[in-house]
């Protein structure tokens, strides 16, 4: 089965970059991208349920990625949320978690990011 990604990240560079890490996975496709809070939002609300798996950054153009979180957990229960991010210290952790992400990664931890999009792929 083939997950539909919702990413929310600012860089372009990073929104590139993640795209070819996700071809490279397989069994991940990008649906859309957003570079900010009020637009992913937006999305959340027009798309709901038309995602399985949002990839977040906390620091956007406009915004936060905790806001985000909050949102996709409240407009899509069931959708996984991972946040990959270069501010991911263990208390920012555990407040992501608390608002409702699945796993999060330190743009540094990048080898584990990858292997749990693996097994995100493959869970039923």
């Amino acid at each position: 089965m083939e997950l539909r990604v919702f990413l929310v990240d600012d860089l372009v560079t990073m929104r590139s970059l993640i795209e070819d890490l996700l071809s490279t996975i397989g069994g991940l496709r990008l649906v859309a991208t957003t570079n900010g809070e009020g637009e992913a939002k937006l999305w959340l609300d027009d798309h709901r349920g038309a995602w399985d798996l949002a990839i977040v950054d906390l620091v956007l153009d406009q915004g936060s990625g905790m806001g985000v979180i909050q949102h996709a957990k409240a407009v899509h229960p069931a959708g996984r949320i991972v946040v990959f991010s270069a501010f991911a210290t263990p208390g920012i952790q555990a407040h992501c978690r608390r608002l409702g992400a699945d796993a999060v990664f330190d743009k540094t931890q990048t080898r584990d990011f990858v292997i749990w999009l693996q097994a995100e792929r493959r869970r039923p």
